[in-house]
């Protein structure tokens, strides 16, 4: 769950830090108070977009971090899929934004956005002011109900995506192989050629490199020759080479090893230096003989190393890229040569891929279905503890025309508000209050099966009032009771049912704003709430009708569990 939020330098916040709790985290403020700040600044730690305006104003960088404890297994795996282990049973979050850029730390190490928006998605769901809106598009209807078939589904998906792109492969070979005859002599002549030229010139694996070395020594010649020559003069020809005065140095000592032991010792040194530098010699005088060439030596290996060069620059950057581009060839010349019986082995095969898609598609259709039932009878029974008293809420699986990596399903939720009108699409029906409503109702089943511990709702009570407030709030203590659940509102009945309550306030001092936010002990939470409830003015009727509202919420809670 998220143990904590520490906030620095963005918009009206100085620097704030919470400590969340379980359950039930309520959020509550006046209009314009920063609410909306405090939950961006979530976002921001995420990985949400940011311009340089949100930066607190002569601040130089703003600062968030998540501090999120991590027990259960499944999480655990999915971040070590990421390779992110918790530390302490730990995983801090944090991004230092800047005028150009920022930085995002997972446990102190940088990664990137991609990795952070991956992990993320393992520790929270954020469900934002108009994310119910997502609702009215099919395409995200799909998304749900995979979701919420889940592991059941993971498998057959993977194979209906993967022979889709098989099946798609296969038909643009298909279609880029079919060729008239005028054509497909062309193509065979021009194959021909590319492939002979290669041949002609009998590459060698490694050839390149070695020709390379010969031209840069051959470039260099008169110059390491001069040296080379010049240093073999020192060390073995004429009265002052090295090694002539070693030779003279040898026969002095020579005559004193039958006397002293430390001047034998000296002796036999310097004789192995003699036999060392002998082998030098010899080796000098065997590179020197390999630096002499002819100018027409030079020539062929200039000319050889050019034509490997023009080879690499149509067929690959290495020898062994043109051996294998050669057998490519090679391949689609013998496909051409026998076009007729190389067209129906691909339209065979092309049967092939598309019966295993269309089986793979099948599987996953009947899947969608039962876990389509499944999920709109649960649906349905959550609408009703919503305050829908007579809803039909239905989940059609049709067919597309089309092949596609998610299968051929076209899914679409579609619903009845009123006793005696037929079903119809959300985006027909719906006010943005019920799509807010049925989305709770779907993250709520959908809590059920998700890993996900920690829930964000942000003014989940878009549109509604009465009786209705009264049911969203007894479902979001529900969903509290498996879940962390934060939550902004500005509705006393869902705000009396908070575990813990937290009150945003604007404050000014010395012609500079904040936002400030602090943990509400019970009696504060019996003002705040009395301050939603009774507006301008708060009489003691209302601070009563606050308290009695929070002793309900209570019994309440008490009878979920």
């Amino acid at each position: 769950m998220l143990q904590s939020l520490h906030v620095k330098n963005l918009a009206l916040i100085d620097e704030i830090e919470v400590e969340f709790g379980d359950g039930l985290n309520i959020l509550t403020g006046e209009t314009g108070a920063g609410k909306s700040i405090i939950l961006g600044s979530v976002n921001l730690a995420l990985g949400g977009k940011y311009t340089k305006d949100m930066i607190r104003t002569g601040a130089e960088y703003g600062f968030v971090e998540l501090t999120f404890s991590v027990e259960d297994p499944a999480q655990i795996n999915a971040l070590k899929e990421l390779d992110i282990f918790p530390e302490d049973g730990l995983v801090v979050l944090s991004r230092r934004l800047m005028e150009k850029r920022s930085v995002s730390r997972i446990n102190g190490e940088t990664v990137t956005m991609a990795v952070l928006k991956e992990t993320a998605s393992v520790l929270i769901d954020i469900h934002g002011q108009h994310e119910h809106q997502s609702l009215l598009y099919k395409k995200n209807h799909l998304a749900l109900v995979d979701a919420f078939a889940g592991e059941q589904l993971k498998e057959i998906k993977e194979k209906a995506g993967e022979a889709c792109r098989e099946y798609r492969r296969l038909k643009k070979r298909l279609k880029e192989s079919d060729m008239d005859e005028s054509q497909r002599a062309k193509e065979i002549s021009f194959l021909r050629f590319e492939i002979e030229e290669i041949e002609n010139a009998a590459l060698r694996e490694g050839e390149d490199e070695e020709l390379e070395a010969l031209f840069r020594r051959m470039e260099n010649g008169k110059r390491i020759t001069q040296s080379v020559v010049s240093a073999y003069a020192y060390t073995s020809e004429g009265d002052t080479s090295a090694s002539e005065s070693l030779s003279r140095a040898i026969r002095m000592l020579s005559d004193i090893t039958g006397y002293d032991e430390r001047g034998a010792e000296l002796y036999g040194q310097l004789s192995e230096i003699d036999s060392l530098l002998n082998d030098f010699n010899r080796e000098l005088s065997d590179y020197l003989s390999s630096c002499e060439f002819s100018e027409e030596e030079f020539y062929e290996t200039e000319n050889r190393l050019n034509e490997i060069n023009h080879l690499k620059t149509k067929y690959g950057n290495t020898i062994g890229q043109i051996a294998a581009y050669k057998e490519d060839l090679q391949d689609k010349l013998i496909q051409l040569e026998d076009h007729e019986a190389y067209m129906a082995a691909l339209k065979e095969e092309l049967i092939k891929a598309e019966k295993s898609y269309l089986k793979a598609s099948e599987e996953l259709t009947k899947i969608r279905k039962a876990q389509g039932r499944l999920l709109e009878k649960e649906v349905a029974e959550g609408l009703k503890e919503l305050n829908f008293a007579d809803v039909r809420f239905e989940i059609l699986v049709g067919a597309l025309e089309d092949y596609t990596p998610e299968g051929m399903d076209d899914v679409e939720f579609r619903i009845s508000l009123n006793p005696g009108l037929p079903v119809r699409p959300l985006a027909d029906v719906a006010s943005g209050g019920e799509l807010s409503r049925i989305m709770l109702a779907i993250k709520a089943v959908m809590a059920d099966r998700d890993a996900v511990e920690t829930l964000i709702f942000d003014e989940i009570d878009v549109g509604i009032s009465g009786r209705t407030a009264q049911k969203v709030s007894e479902k979001m203590a529900v969903i509290g009771r498996k879940h962390q659940v934060i939550c902004i509102t500005h509705l006393a009945q869902i705000a009396a049912m908070a575990d813990v309550h937290f009150l945003i306030e604007k404050r000014v001092r010395s012609k500079d704003t904040t936002t400030t936010i602090c943990c509400l002990n019970e009696e504060e939470v019996v003002k705040e709430l009395a301050r939603i409830l009774g507006g301008a003015r708060i009489t003691d009727a209302v601070i009563e009708n606050a308290r009695e509202m929070k002793e309900l919420a209570k019994f309440t809670k008490e009878k979920i569990k």
